[in-house]
């Protein structure tokens, strides 16, 4: 998956610290790249948009 371009963010609820964190990319048409924020040069896994929004709500209702 060609992710040239992608512009990664953190979740605002990440904090500072360092932790446990994912970054997301959702600037590129037709797919959303998540990936280990302390391994930039790493694998990114790749969604559908539909199904990323479809996580996001479902993680939504549960927290």
């Amino acid at each position: 998956m060609d992710m040239t371009g992608a512009q990664w963010r953190k979740s605002t609820k990440s904090g500072n610290n360092g932790g446990d964190c994912v970054e997301v990319a959702d600037n590129l048409p037709g797919v959303v790249g998540v990936r280990d924020s302390k391994d930039s040069t790493g694998p990114v896994l790749a969604f559908a948009p539909a199904s990323w929004r479809a996580f996001i709500a479902q993680v939504a209702e549960r927290g």
